[in-house]
C-alpha cells in the first residue's frame, strides 16, 4: 500500500477520524458507505 501521506488530505482527515474520534455506534455506517463507494466506482471502471 501507498505511504499515508501520499493520499488526499480527505482521505488522511477521515481515517484519522475512524481511529481517534468516531463513536463505536458509527463504525458499522461508516464501513458501509465507504465500501458502496468503492464498489459504485469499481463498476464504474469496468464500464470504461
Amino acid at each position: 500500500m501507498r505511504n499515508f501521506k501520499k493520499f488526499p488530505k480527505s482521505i488522511q482527515k477521515a481515517v484519522r477520524y475512524i481511529y481517534q474520534d468516531a463513536p463505536y455506534e458509527h463504525l458499522q455506517e461508516i464501513q458501509s458507505l465507504v465500501n458502496q463507494a468503492i464498489e459504485k466506482r469499481r463498476k464504474e471502471s469496468k464500464k470504461i
